[in-house]
């Protein structure tokens, strides 16, 4: 006797809401009416339960940061939801499963493709997360980690892997030093990841509320850069002159202070551009402590795999600051541009 495999959960509705933007701006979100996508043959349809935003939405809004995009859209590249219709052909899930699709689409392992990260990336030129239901590749999703929430698993794709693949390309292993710049959710990621692998985390903010509340996570040195002028000078004092093994580096314009705190043959993982698209580097800088740095561009869907299993291993929970409800949409994003407000994730709740 056959079992028919279901397709599609019941009474799906005709209609969805989504947070689109009309103009490049956060006045411009609006909360419309749209009609619910259907898959095609390899695609999942999923009923979104959470987004996270990230510094990179608020920059394809309001920043021209991709310059052929076009009004209207629907922002948003971080999500987590559950599998309610399947495409043909689909064997990969089944309906009701928990996932969270990968920022690059079509990034399975290795090194994307320059087209994989000129047109495939969700939230913009794809479409974004922020709408009751999204149509994705079977392909191009993982589980949701057994123990979080739809909110925290939400904040995997960009920010979670993001700091996973950081630290995995600078080499983290037990015993290592590293800085981490920042309390939001790449950093607080970084701090959780490199703690869970044995090493020494420094930690940097403008305030000290937030890094009283970043030790209390497990962080074992923090610095107010505001306070202390010279903040690169207090990471070398801390490691004895010696400096750090890897930098997670998200504010750009801070990669000459980065690269004054690394050891000899240390590691700079670019991750961000918070505070500016330009930075004024020495080449003695690179040059005499043999330093390497690069460009960290989220993660393929192995590496998701990899750190989910971890997460889970180590019981990781992500930080969350805030949670809006949709229809609050462009208030989360007000808060999140904001940015001295937050520590950890905003997220929007569907």
């Amino acid at each position: 006797m056959s079992v028919k495999k279901t397709t599609k959960s019941a009474a799906l509705p005709v209609t969805m809401r989504a947070l689109q933007a009309q103009a490049f701006s956060l006045d411009g979100l609006q909360l419309v009416q749209r009609p619910v996508p259907q898959p095609r043959r390899g695609e999942i349809l999923l009923r979104i339960r959470a987004a996270s935003l990230n510094y990179r939405d608020l920059a394809v809004l309001t920043q021209n940061y991709y310059p052929t995009l076009a009004t209207p859209f629907v922002p948003g590249s971080d999500a987590c939801g559950e599998v309610v219709e399947l495409g043909e052909g689909v064997d990969r899930w089944k309906i009701g499963d928990r996932v969270t699709p990968t920022y690059t689409q079509g990034w399975h392992d290795g090194l994307p493709t320059p087209e994989m990260r000129a047109k495939r990336t969700l939230g913009a030129p794809l479409e974004g997360v922020l709408q009751d239901y999204l149509v994705v590749p079977s392909e191009d999703v993982v589980a949701a980690p057994a123990g979080l929430t739809d909110a925290e698993a939400s904040t995997l794709p960009i920010a979670g892997l993001t700091a996973w693949n950081a630290l995995s390309e600078g080499g983290l292993k037990v015993g290592d030093t590293v800085l981490v710049q920042g309390t939001g959710g790449v950093a607080l990621f970084a701090l959780q990841f490199a703690k869970a692998a044995g090493a020494t985390v420094i930690i940097t903010s403008s305030s000290d509320e937030k890094l009283a509340r970043a030790k209390a996570l497990g962080a074992d040195i923090g610095i107010n850069y505001r306070t202390s002028a010279d903040w690169p000078q207090a990471v070398k004092h801390v490691t004895g002159g010696r400096g750090v093994d890897i930098v997670v580096e998200t504010g750009g314009s801070t990669l000459p202070q980065s690269l004054a705190t690394v050891a000899f043959g240390g590691f700079v993982a670019v991750v961000g551009f918070v505070a500016g698209y330009e930075a004024k580097i020495g080449i003695r800088q690179l040059l005499a402590p043999m330093a390497r740095v690069q460009g960290i561009a989220v993660g393929s869907r192995a590496r998701f795999e990899r750190m989910n299993h971890a997460i889970q291993i180590h019981g990781i929970k992500p930080i969350l600051d805030r949670v809006f409800p949709l229809e609050h949409g462009a208030a989360a994003f007000n808060y999140l541009e904001g940015g001295a407000g937050h520590f950890g994730k905003v997220v929007v709740a569907l």
